[in-house]
């Protein structure tokens, strides 16, 4: 079986400057009213949006003799901290983005500041790897009901061995944002909020495809 190369867009990352730059930028909005920061916001989310579709499109298209279905993608956007909902449901269907917060490994992040730093698709690494992963049967595991994956790029075929799977964890909820200001860490699997698990599940379980890279479509 041979896959096509990623596509150019997977190349793309954000800094650390960029994602405080963006931050001033909001809050220069706040300053400038309500219609201005609607305006802005309603922009903002509707190229990221488009971006995030047009990604989703195009892997699915690159993997499409591999998948049962192909109506929602799941694409994981590493470039972004784990502060931020950075993991988007891409319902190509309908049109439409849904996203929530995701937690990466905790080789890919050792200092536990937020941010991924590593990619890793080797056994032990606890990091999070990067590219297409089909989603398999869900089964019930150390968190609960949980979706066992396939990796199916040169920089994710261990997934299989290093058990790396989508599941719900505490750390992955928004409180610890409160507390924290950032999630905790997993050893290399999706971990999703517990609250927002069961949509993952029903929208992402049997055959469909999670794309996984440093995007930055902030």
């Amino acid at each position: 079986m041979t896959l096509l190369p990623d596509s150019p867009v997977s190349a793309l990352s954000v800094s650390r400057r960029a994602i405080l730059r963006g931050g001033a930028v909001a809050g220069a909005l706040v300053g400038g009213g309500l219609a201005t920061r609607v305006f802005a916001q309603a922009w903002s989310m509707s190229e990221q949006h488009r971006k995030i579709l047009a990604l989703a499109a195009a892997q699915r298209a690159r993997v499409a003799n591999l998948l049962w279905h192909g109506d929602v993608v799941g694409v994981a956007d590493f470039a972004l901290p784990s502060s931020l909902p950075r993991f988007h449901f891409a319902d190509l269907e309908a049109g439409r983005v849904q996203s929530i917060l995701v937690a990466h490994g905790r080789g890919s992040d050792p200092e536990h500041d937020g941010f991924l730093k590593v990619f890793s698709n080797q056994v032990n690494s606890l990091a999070t790897s990067r590219g297409a992963f089909i989603t398999n049967e869900w089964y019930r595991g150390k968190y609960g009901p949980s979706i066992r994956l396939t990796g199916v790029d040169p920089d994710n075929t261990m997934a299989q061995d290093r058990a790396i799977v989508v599941h719900p964890a505490w750390y992955a909820n928004a409180d610890m944002l409160e507390k924290w200001g950032k999630l905790g860490r997993s050893d290399g699997c999706f971990a999703l909020p517990e609250a927002d698990f069961a949509q993952a599940l029903t929208r992402l379980a049997g055959g469909r495809l999670i794309y996984s890279d440093r995007l930055g479509f902030a």
